[in-house]
């Protein structure tokens, strides 16, 4: 498990898909890609292998009213875009955008909230597919009232993004939480450093 004796694993963070406290289980998606902690773990799992975890960690509280939910992302945003879709109670409403290869990388979500998903292809767009959420939402009429934004994928993607929903939307920072997750041609990206723009 460890390379040298003492020495911590890599680690990083992951949204739990689903728990369940009866059986003992607790479910997470990781997106295969290669080289990485987590995906070359998962692509090399075996069962009763181990798996070391912490948490939760501490995470934004949405303050005030919230009369729908946008949520937006890639495969790597995929997990926690369908926890909280399942989660919303049935009086709720929610778009969600999902960046993903083929229809083939499409997940079912089932969710008792009035949802509008949008799967999005990049196998079949055209242009820069760094832009292709942030082009979607553009084309978008959102629904009136008090929005809460939640956006993470590839960092270019979702510097766009966050340009879109603030600048050009005028949605204020403390009703959005959008993330970089990855970067193309970076191994290790930390996703904790800011998005500029």
């Amino acid at each position: 498990m460890y390379s040298r004796p003492g020495e911590r694993p890599p680690g990083r963070e992951y949204t739990p898909r689903r728990h369940d406290p009866v059986a003992g289980e607790l479910d997470f998606d990781f997106v295969v890609h290669g080289d990485g902690p987590a995906s070359s773990w998962a692509a090399n799992a075996q069962p009763g292998q181990r798996l070391g975890f912490s948490g939760p960690r501490k995470s934004r509280t949405v303050v005030g009213t919230v009369d729908w939910y946008l949520l937006a992302g890639d495969e790597s945003g995929l997990p926690s875009i369908a926890r909280r879709l399942e989660e919303l109670p049935s009086d709720t409403r929610a778009i969600a955008v999902i960046d993903v290869t083929d229809a083939g990388d499409e997940q079912p979500i089932d969710t008792r909230a009035d949802v509008e998903l949008i799967w999005l292809h990049r196998a079949t767009a055209t242009g820069d597919g760094s832009d292709l959420l942030a082009e979607t939402l553009r084309g978008m009429a959102f629904p009136s009232g008090d929005v809460f934004a939640w956006a993470a994928g590839e960092a270019s993607s979702m510097r766009a993004v966050r340009r879109h929903l603030f600048q050009e939307r005028g949605i204020p920072d403390a009703r959005a939480r959008i993330t970089g997750y990855w970067k193309r041609a970076i191994a290790n990206y930390d996703h904790h450093l800011p998005l500029d723009g």
